[in-house]
Formats: C-alpha cells, structure tokens, sequence
C-alpha cells in the first residue's frame, strides 16, 4: 500500500452494523467535541451478538471516515440511490427492481493474456484474500458523491496471481449478462453486456479493489453483487459491477459508455473539475444526504496516491 494512503484496514468483526450511520447534524456536532480525537482512530470494538446503537462521536473514533475527514454515507443511502441500468434508469428504484436477483453462487473468468488463466468462485477469492474495509469516495459524473466502507482486495493480488505475460497492456471487465433477471438489458440503445477497461498500471494500483461487500456484510445485488470494482479516483462508471469476466489484453478495450457518448464520456474518466461534461459543470457535486455543494477534488481527492499515473499526459484530451 502506499505510504500515502491514510485509510486503516479493519476487520470484518470490528465493523460498525449498518444498521447504524451519521446524520449530518449529529457528526458536526460530535465532530466539535473530539476533533481532536479523530487521529485516534484506529480500532473500533468487537460485536456483541446484539449490537447497540452508535453515537456519531463514536463512529469518528471507529475510523468511519475517510481520509479527508468526511463521514460515511448510510447504509440506507449507499443501497438505495444506485446508477445501475442494466435494472431501471431509475436511480431510487434499483433496490426494489434488483431485489430478486442471485449473487450466488459467483464465478469470475480471468483469461486471455495471462500465464495462469482460471475460473474463481467467489467464495473461493474471499477466503484466499481475505477482504478488509476501506473507505472509499465515490463520485458520479452526475456531480453527486458518497463516501462507503467497501470490503474487497486489491485487484493487483488476482492479476498478479494468473500473471500477465509482457504483451499485457489493459485490462477488461464485463458484466453479467442475465436480461431474465436484469430487465434493463431488454433495452438495444445499450451494448449489452455492460463492458469497462483500465490500463494494467491503473488495475495493478493498490487503490483499485476488487468489493466483494460493504458495511460489514455481503454486497448488495444494487451495489454490484456478486462483485464489482471500485477505482475512487475516477467517475463511478468505470466501477463496474457484477463483474463475471476479467480479460488481459494488448489494446485499448472498448466501454459502454465511450461507445454510445464518445464526446461525454472517455476512457480514462479520471474524476477532473476543470473538464466539463457537455451537459454540466464538474466544478462542484452535491454529497448524498446533504444540502449544500462541495467543490469537486482532482482526483477525486486522490491526487496525492495517483496523479504520477498520469505525468505528461494532457488531461482535457484524455477525459
């Protein structure tokens, strides 16, 4: 991990229920009491086999923030205003319409320019790399964000563990394709199954996870179950979700959204307030569950752990 990325690993055990999150006006005023008590956060205390309510003061102390301080959303937020199409365009019907569908049993292929090209099941990749929570900003090209505790590994572990050969230059995700079962995928307007790539030095990050859960417990179907990857430095659709193949290959791969809205929406999609979308600003977002716009960070506030991924590139070109 780089010696730059502040966020502390936590157990599976030790991780708050999600039944339990901050209001906005509970953290600010928790937050005015132990401000000075947040670089203490380091552990939080084991379940009990029924866990009591937390106060906001005591979420700070647990670690449930993220680097720059920011609380995280609830779980009630994060699973209930989801981008998910291949289920409804509706981003607060997606629970509801995802609600029947099966996460399990999951198998992810890995294949092409590999060494050791394999089949996982998912239960399979969780107990050899064992997840562990970290706590994410996610930020959508609709300026609206959130901050998530994922649990997941780092994508370099299976990519290092199937070995790509020299020829290796990107890496392709795919979703799965199951329109019994995910009816927004009737619609032709998309090149179904849904399709995302990363270079290889992007995906060997150790910022790129490969969730497998969040907030303790398995991922939702409207959060990306079985799994989904999760870049936090760039806009949310390159996370993509349900991810059932992952493919090493020598070109460029094509993406959904680049191919239906080359103009709206590049490849590298790396979160950058001075690039507009055509249609609006991304100067500033607007943070699920609060009022008030917050100016957009490079990088999505990642600046520090990833800008050298890019050195010598122009940014407004390479949206």
């Amino acid at each position: 991990m780089s010696d730059n990325f502040k966020s502390v690993p936590v157990k599976s055990s030790e991780i708050t229920p999600k039944s339990v999150y901050l209001s906005r006006r509970d953290f600010i005023k928790a937050a005015g009491v132990i401000a000075g008590s947040v670089a203490l956060a380091a552990c939080a205390p084991q379940l009990t086999s029924t866990p009591q309510p937390t106060t906001a003061a005591q979420l700070v102390l647990n670690g449930k923030i993220d680097e720059l301080g920011d609380p995280v959303n609830s779980f009630k937020d994060i699973t209930n205003y989801n981008n998910y199409y291949e289920f409804t365009t509706s981003k607060e019907g997606v629970a509801r319409v995802a609600a029947k569908f099966t996460t399990s049993p999951w198998e992810v292929e890995v294949y092409g320019l590999v060494k050791n090209p394999r089949k996982y099941a998912l239960e399979d990749l969780v107990s050899k790399f064992q997840p562990e929570e970290r706590i994410y900003r996610l930020r959508c090209v609709e300026a609206w964000s959130m901050v998530i505790p994922w649990l997941g590994f780092p994508l370099a572990k299976l990519l290092k563990e199937v070995e790509p050969t020299s020829n290796a230059k990107y890496v392709r995700f795919e979703t799965v394709f199951r329109p019994e079962e995910m009816p927004g995928q009737h619609d032709r307007l998309y090149p179904w199954p849904y399709q995302e790539g990363l270079r290889l030095d992007e995906a060997m990050h150790d910022l790129t996870l490969l969730a497998t859960g969040l907030y303790g417990g398995e991922l939702p179907a409207q959060s990306g179950g079985g799994m989904r990857l999760v870049v936090p430095w760039k806009y949310g659709f390159k996370s993509i979700k349900a991810i059932v193949k992952i493919e090493l290959v020598a070109e460029q791969p094509s993406t959904l959204w680049s191919a239906i809205g080359p103009d709206e929406y590049g490849f590298y999609a790396n979160v950058n307030p001075q690039v507009d979308h055509p249609r609006w600003s991304q100067a500033t977002e607007r943070r699920i569950g609060e009022l008030q716009r917050r100016e957009t960070l490079m990088f999505n506030g990642y600046a520090e752990q990833v800008a050298s991924l890019y050195d010598g590139m122009d940014l407004a070109k390479n949206y």
